[in-house]
C-alpha cells in the first residue's frame, strides 16, 4: 500500500441525501415529504408525546409520589475503605478523588460505619453515622464536619 492509494474504508463514509434536486433523483418534487398535511410544510410536525389531540398517556396515567427537587445525594464512604491511607492522613474529598475511591462527590461525603478501621486518621466529611464517628476515634482520630 502506497501513500497515495489510501482512502476511507468500504461504507464509512455515506454520502448525503440531497432532496428537491429534480424528477430523476426520486427524492424531486415534494422532496420526499409527500403530497399535503402538516409534515409537509415548512416548520411542521408536533411536539414530542403529541397524540393527535387525544389526551396523551402522560396526561392519563395517574401520578404518585413526590419527587423532593433539592434533596441532597451524598457520595457514601464505609470506615474500612479508610484502611488504605497511612497513619495521620487527614482524609477529605480531594484525597478520596484522588486516591480513587470517589469517582464522582456529589452534594458532599457521607461516612458510614461498615467494617472496622485501624489506622488513626483525621477525616473531613459533611456527615457522618453514629457508628463510623465511634469507630474512627476509637482508632484514635478525629472527625471534622465540613
Amino acid at each position: 500500500m502506497k501513500l497515495h492509494e489510501l482512502q476511507p474504508a468500504a461504507g464509512s463514509r455515506k454520502v448525503r441525501n440531497r432532496v428537491g434536486r429534480g424528477l430523476g433523483s426520486g427524492n424531486g418534487k415534494t422532496a420526499g415529504r409527500g403530497m399535503k398535511g402538516q409534515n409537509s410544510r415548512s416548520g411542521g410536525g408536533v411536539r414530542t408525546g403529541f397524540e393527535g389531540g387525544q389526551m396523551p398517556i402522560y396526561r392519563r396515567l395517574p401520578k404518585r409520589g413526590f419527587k423532593n427537587v433539592w434533596a441532597k445525594t451524598f457520595a457514601e464512604v464505609n470506615v474500612e475503605t479508610l484502611n488504605r491511607f497511612e497513619d495521620g492522613t487527614t482524609v477529605d474529598p480531594v484525597v478520596l478523588v484522588e486516591s480513587g475511591i470517589l469517582k464522582n462527590v456529589q452534594d458532599g461525603i457521607r461516612i458510614l460505619g461498615n467494617g472496622e478501621l485501624t489506622k488513626k486518621l483525621t477525616v473531613r466529611a459533611n456527615g457522618f453515622t453514629k457508628s463510623a464517628e465511634e469507630k474512627i476515634t476509637a482508632a484514635g482520630g478525629k472527625v471534622e464536619v465540613i
